[in-house]
């Protein structure tokens, strides 16, 4: 790459943090690497890896206490930005410069609503007045694909969908029409067809802009669709780098080969998933691991056939609920919102059953029904033999430890001012198990060992621990009550592959172990058809296709089940 055609030039990027005994953390260690005008980099790795912390440096955004080496450079069309003046610094964010953040959430105002947010860049970076601001905002809420651009115009970042939400930060980052766009994790638990309309969009802009992408993401499989070159990162070094054909055909690194194989495949079944750890420590070649956990279509068939021999553990039949969105002065419904409508299935001891389907389908409420976290509006749900609609709490707090949830968020989940041995304690106490309070920690101590904790973890909140740590400590909560059902409500969404592969894994020993059925809730099918037996198919409320896993995705009937599919990153 010549001088002229390098829009961005990094080298020797170094970020530090302040550690014990007065040596620094190093996060970004001796970073370098280019940027051509037009050109798509995907940098990948694990969370900690230094992903993120350099995009921040790119921008200059990094937090107060995280600090620059000694001859880090971040030249920009040749103009250094290390130690630029804040002021020329500004005029190049935005205008030059644009990022979307991981958590678009958290990254917009809530008190402003998203069309003024957007509106500022224009009138900051353009120069243009209010009247002028609105019409281009609203124009970029068109290209960017945004239905009834006048009512997202008007709402709050909470109104809408993290679909929307990402595609409200795609318009701030590049109405000021900006040279290069940083993209930070902007898919990440997003359903499949938002993911790739989101994909498809930035593609599309990118052609008719002309504008260079840093696309940060965990997931490969989206790297390999929008990508030209790849960077691989761990503990802040780049392990290996080089065109997405030649990293994903023929990945040299091991820490890469792991993080390919990490993913759960499509074409075939495994019995586990591999780790990282399976290849930088094993040192094996990809083929011999993935052959070690396949398993085998015999004996998927016999599981099948042992599965449906038994009579089903829990019956949902035509389960229906409904929320009230308006009511009248005197506190009546006007107008509802018919969140399921009508479905009905069996669970069978032991059974692991997969329901997908598009956020905001319908997914959640229905587990949380299950539980009677949601009140039904129709139908029932048979637990033996008693429909769990009906019973009043005090009758149905008995039967609560065999209908447990792990939540899809495991920080909201958990009490932050509790430390994770109270919180695993509390449903204990509740329903009487151990003898005393040293048998109840003896329980939680082993439990924790099971999911990979230590005993030691016991006093500590949650803010001390990894997501997903925190998706262990959800996990043994739940399993410590030896429940018959489980439900897991997209447990693995928000991790990266290699601890996704991690957590996957715990839970199908635990299930196999203790012998629970589970209804396993996500929008990541490839996570579906490694986990699942059967799966459930959901379209606004509805049961669309119910089906053997392997029979769906073979040759799925619904057009909506066939969307689904072809809507995934391979």
């Amino acid at each position: 790459m010549t001088e002229s055609s390098t829009l961005l030039e990094v080298k020797n990027l170094m970020v530090s943090f302040p550690g014990g005994e007065g040596k620094d953390h190093v996060a970004v260690n001796r970073l370098h690497f280019e940027l051509a005008p037009g050109e798509c980099l995907g940098l990948v790795g694990e969370s900690g890896s230094g992903k993120s912390l350099t995009a921040l440096s790119l921008m200059q955004l990094l937090p107060s206490a995280a600090r620059l080496g000694d001859g880090s450079s971040i030249r920009w069309r040749g103009q250094e930005l290390v130690g630029l003046p804040k002021e020329k610094l500004r005029a190049i964010r935005g205008a030059q410069m644009g990022m979307v953040f991981q958590e678009p959430l958290s990254a917009l105002n809530p008190v402003f609503t998203c069309g003024e947010q957007v509106a500022e860049v224009l009138r900051l970076h353009r120069g243009m007045n209010q009247a002028a601001a609105r019409t281009e905002v609203l124009q970029w809420f068109e290209r960017v694909r945004l239905p009834d651009v006048e009512r997202i115009y008007r709402s709050f970042p909470h109104q809408l969908s993290g679909g929307q939400r990402q595609r409200v930060m795609i318009a701030m980052a590049l109405c000021a029409d900006p040279q290069l766009f940083i993209a930070d994790e902007p898919t990440t638990a997003l359903d499949v067809t938002v993911q790739r309309s989101i994909l498809d969009l930035i593609a599309e802009l990118r052609e008719a802009t002309g504008v260079a992408v840093l696309f940060i993401s965990h997931d490969l499989g989206v790297i390999k669709q929008i990508a030209d070159r790849v960077m691989v990162m761990q503990d802040g070094y780049v392990v290996e780098s080089g065109s997405v054909n030649e990293v994903f055909s023929n990945p040299q690194h091991p820490y890469t080969q792991g993080l390919l194989a990490c993913r759960p495949p499509l074409d075939f079944r495994l019995s586990r998933l591999p780790v990282i750890a399976d290849f930088t420590e094993g040192e094996q070649a990809p083929g011999p691991v993935l052959e070690t956990f396949r398993e085998s279509p015999a004996t998927y068939q016999v599981r099948q056939e042992a599965l449906r021999a038994q009579p089903p553990i829990l019956q949902v039949r035509e389960l229906s609920v409904a929320f009230v969105t308006k009511r009248s002065w005197w506190g009546r419904p006007r107008q509802t919102v018919q969140a399921v409508r009508e479905v009905s299935f069996d669970l069978f001891p032991g059974e692991r059953l997969g329901l997908v389907g598009e956020s905001g389908c319908g997914k959640t409420t229905l587990g949380r029904t299950i539980v009677r976290l949601q009140e039904a509006s129709g139908g029932r749900v048979e637990y033996q033999q008693v429909d769990l609609t009906r019973l009043e709490e005090n009758d149905l707090l008995p039967l609560r430890p065999q209908l447990q949830m792990v939540f899809q968020d495991p920080f909201s989940s958990l009490n932050p001012r509790m430390s994770i041995g109270e919180a695993l304690l509390e449903p204990l106490r509740i329903h009487q198990r151990g003898q005393n309070e040293k048998e109840r920690r003896a329980m939680v101590e082993r439990m924790l060992e099971r999911v990979g904790l230590l005993p030691e973890h016991f006093d500590r909140l949650p803010a001390a621990f990894s997501g997903g740590q925190r998706q262990r400590i959800g996990l043994a909560r739940a399993m410590l009550l030896a429940p018959e059902v489980l439900i897991c409500d997209e447990s693995v969404s928000a991790l990266d592959v290699s601890v996704q592969a991690q957590v996957l894994n715990l839970i199908r020993d635990l299930q196999e172990e203790m012998g629970c059925a589970v209804l396993f809730i996500s929008h990541d099918l490839s996570v579906v058809k490694f986990m699942c037996d059967r799966v459930l198919v959901m379209q606004a409320g509805s049961i669309v296709e119910d089906g053997p896993v392997e029979e769906v995705f073979r040759a799925p009937k619904h057009p909506y089940t066939q969307t689904l599919l072809a809507a995934i990153p391979r």
